[in-house]
């Protein structure tokens, strides 16, 4: 069989979200239309057994934060998180929305590659190796957006731009072209193990998965100022036989902030904590109790202790 790890990095926005979700078949990475939803590596494990000229396989996507400015100590963690999916990976997938305007973060997710390619070259060079370099492959989303006769000088300007190894047209949203993006990524893995057992979706542990549900739902019921100000602490998770109990607390920066999410008479609160409940009950299976709570942090985004609280990988 072949193996092996896929990073999927992009501009916000480009889709990455929404293409790891499809590509494994359950919805691993919150989604939303707004910029820097995702925070952190998200892995996904998809399973393929052998068919007809293809060999069985195992492939661990790995989403990223979008490629942005690091102007807080946060977004700079988010920026290392990219920097730590292109080390080591199989295939390397740059997502561009095809039905944008390219613009800087574009650019600035192409530059990275770029000096992915030759930091790579470089110390191939400076040894006796001879292990080859990670292909890239450039995949243009939102065909589904995008007038036909578009797509190839589409396709000619951003061969024009760097060497990619695959130039694919996809949609993650409608799944077209995801056959062929799974054919040429499995063709490029290398022979080796199965990394995850066949049943695992995920390495990330469920607590994590119910916070980023929570934070999603209060980017979809909150207007532009609150998203980028709020992150979400679990206090407790605990499973029962028939029931999960799960406290949370709701970090902002402002006091104006928490009364916006707290809303008239509690109202929005109580809508956020619905609407979380009614996923996370669907994703674990049980009944759920979800109590929400809210607090004002103003310099969370810099605090390197809150930032470490934060992550579950410790």
């Amino acid at each position: 069989m072949v193996s092996g790890f896929v990073s999927i990095i992009g501009a916000p926005n480009a889709g990455k979200s929404t293409l790891l979700n499809a590509l494994v078949g359950e919805k691993l990475a919150i989604v939303t239309s707004k910029p820097q939803t995702t925070r952190t590596r998200i892995q996904g494990i998809l399973n393929l057994k052998a068919a007809r000229k293809r060999s069985a396989a195992q492939i661990i996507f790995i989403d990223t934060p979008g490629v942005h400015r690091p102007d807080s100590r946060l977004n700079r963690k988010m920026l290392q998180e990219i920097h730590e999916a292109l080390e080591g990976r199989d295939v390397i997938l740059l997502i561009v929305d095809a039905s944008e305007k390219s613009g800087p973060a574009n650019q600035q997710a192409l530059e990275l590659v770029k000096q992915y390619v030759a930091d790579g070259e470089q110390a191939k060079s400076d040894s006796t190796s001879s292990s080859s370099l990670s292909p890239v492959f450039l995949l243009l989303n939102k065909i589904d957006k995008v007038p036909r006769q578009n797509l190839l000088p589409l396709i000619e300007r951003w061969s024009r731009l760097h060497q990619f190894q695959e130039i694919i047209p996809i949609s993650a949203r409608t799944g077209e072209g995801l056959d062929v993006l799974l054919e040429k990524t499995v063709r490029a893995l290398p022979e080796g193990p199965r990394y995850f057992p066949g049943d695992q979706l995920t390495d990330q542990p469920e607590r994590f998965l119910a916070a980023e549900i929570i934070r999603e739902k209060i980017l979809e019921k909150t207007g532009k100022e609150v998203p980028y100000a709020i992150a979400v602490m679990l206090d407790a998770y605990e499973e029962l036989e028939k029931l999960v109990r799960i406290a949370a607390t709701i970090y902002c920066e402002r006091e104006g902030q928490k009364g916006i999410l707290i809303g008239k008479r509690g109202e929005r609160l109580k809508e956020i904590g619905t609407a979380a409940r009614l996923e996370l009950e669907r994703l674990l299976g049980k009944k759920l109790f979800l109590e929400l709570h809210v607090k004002v942090n103003p310099d969370w985004r810099q605090s390197e202790s809150f930032l470490q609280d934060l992550t579950w990988r410790k």
